[in-house]
């Protein structure tokens, strides 16, 4: 598990003055508080895509520097709850993970549901309404890129794409991507593949859809970024694509 401060429920990477570009995290960090147990799990799980985005961190950290951007990460495991869901979204604190079960979070009530709400749910989302909030203030509107990966096989089924771009309303930003991943010909490139931007309560529609800024959530796969020499890759490949639809809003 990686080691951040159990107090702090974010990591913040401040943008150039000029840059609209905030990028997001979800699931940057497999980290548990210790008091917490490691939630009854062996090491191991927390080395799955089950605790964390693999490879997503270090994209988002080289993605934020190659093009001056400020991003949010979150520093917590989504095993503890998930920033990427919704208050009522069943699976916010999952007692079950891709046939993992989490001892830790079976008998988590309404109480302990709340205080990691508050601990580390609700400052990781209020984290990202302050950035956006930021890029307001210098006058420019707030252009979101949310960063994630998937695993190369679900349910013993490859999963084809190499990258994936995930949206519900903002089709105009979701088909500059796709033809921008699509131009560097050697890419299959998904659309809402492997799964749907339309996800009410999630990052992407509270801080995107609901307040109409232009926005788009892009998925990697995780065995192209599982080391340091596809993580340079793709934040190239990101960088190339991101960078005129920033410029060309």
């Amino acid at each position: 598990m990686t080691n951040i401060n159990d107090r702090q429920a974010y990591e913040i990477v401040a943008g150039g003055q000029d840059k609209p570009l905030i990028l997001l995290c979800d699931h940057a960090s497999n980290h548990v508080p210790p008091e917490y147990g490691g939630l009854g799990l062996p090491q191991a799980q927390f080395e799955r895509h089950i605790a964390y985005d693999i490879g997503a961190r270090d994209v988002t950290l080289g993605l934020a520097a190659r093009l001056s951007a400020a991003a949010v990460l979150s520093t917590f495991s989504r095993l503890l709850i998930d920033p990427n869901r919704g208050m009522d979204d069943p699976t916010l604190i999952m007692r079950i993970s891709d046939g993992a079960v989490v001892p830790g979070n079976r008998d988590v009530d309404d109480a302990e549901r709340d205080r990691r709400i508050a601990r580390f749910h609700q400052p990781y989302r209020q984290a990202v309404a302050d950035a956006i909030a930021a890029v307001k203030a210098k006058g420019m509107v707030p252009f979101l890129v949310s960063i994630h990966s998937f695993t190369p096989v679900w349910k013993g089924a490859p999963r084809p794409w190499h990258v994936g771009i995930l949206w519900d309303r903002d089709e105009a930003v979701a088909r500059a991507m796709i033809r921008g991943f699509e131009m560097q010909g050697d890419l299959t490139v998904g659309d809402n593949e492997p799964y749907h931007g339309a996800l009410e309560g999630d990052t992407m529609h509270e801080h995107g859809t609901k307040a109409r800024l232009p926005h788009a959530l892009i998925e990697i796969r995780q065995d192209l970024i599982a080391h340091k020499t596809g993580v340079d890759e793709w934040v190239e490949r990101l960088a190339k694509v991101i960078e005129p639809i920033m410029y060309g809003r």
